[in-house]
């Protein structure tokens, strides 16, 4: 960062890494091996953990060594959910732990929001991965036709964060249309009030796609709220509204 070089004041207290709040995950939706070096050349340090988002690890050209350029940057790597529960619907999860130590990751997450799966079953995979792998778990289903109540999202949260979860991730696709979100993209602003009012805001990642949900979380819960799904080349913009340096966060965090 070139603080000293601007010399700004006033700026929001910012956390720095390796930080437990106001993580940014960004979303790999198939990267080269060139936009990631010159991605980490830009983001580093301002990623805190990179997803390969849902199944595209599976078609990776050079993944072993994509995620290698991603941890000597000291950004961590994770698997999309999606392909966890295609390893689940068909009953390998020895084979899917297998993937995780062959691809030397630390990082893990568990969902359900394509397959049904019963949530007992759900947090025992959660316990058992978090014996080696720091877990973040999603919750919320990725079908728009399916509205969990605001009770079954808290119940969900507290007893996967007691399974071993790390991070309780609220689910709202790279589309932003489901979860947390309704169709149109605005953020159910009742829902996420009662989440936080039960579960401790550094515990929840939301997923946050569009600039205007990011706009929305940092005005309501700071600076230092967990956001992801970001795409890769809107790392830089969504940190200007966290320091308020865009136009849409401006007023936020100037002294009155």
């Amino acid at each position: 960062m070139n603080s000293a070089l601007f010399n700004l004041k006033d700026l929001p207290n910012r956390t720095s890494k390796p930080r437990n709040n106001g993580l940014t995950m960004v979303m790999d939706k198939g990267l080269s091996l060139r936009e990631v070096e010159n991605f980490l050349e830009i983001g580093s340090e301002y990623v805190d953990i990179v997803k390969l988002g849902f199944g595209t690890s599976f078609f990776t050209p050079n993944l072993k060594e994509k995620i290698k350029l991603y941890l000597n940057a000291g950004v961590p790597v994770y698997l999309g959910g999606t392909l966890f529960e295609a390893y689940i619907a068909r009953n390998q999860f020895e084979d899917y732990i297998n993937l995780l130590d062959k691809l030397e990751l630390t990082h893990a997450e568990v969902s359900d929001g394509s397959l049904d799966m019963d949530h007992n079953v759900k947090c025992d995979y959660i316990n058992k991965l978090s014996q080696r792998f720091t877990v973040f778990s999603e919750v919320g289903s990725k079908d728009a036709e399916k509205i969990i109540p605001p009770y079954e999202w808290i119940e969900q949260m507290e007893t996967e964060l007691a399974a071993g979860a790390s991070k309780v991730i609220a689910e709202a696709r790279e589309s932003g249309t489901v979860g947390i979100f309704r169709g149109s993209g605005e953020v159910r602003s009742g829902l996420v009030a009662e989440i936080i009012r039960k579960i401790p805001q550094d515990n929840v990642l939301w997923e946050a796609p569009k600039k205007e949900q990011q706009v929305w979380f940092i005005q309501l819960y700071g600076t230092n709220v967990n956001l992801g799904n970001i795409a890769p080349n809107e790392l830089l913009p969504l940190e200007t509204l966290r320091y308020g340096l865009r136009g849409d966060s401006f007023h936020f965090f100037l002294n009155k």
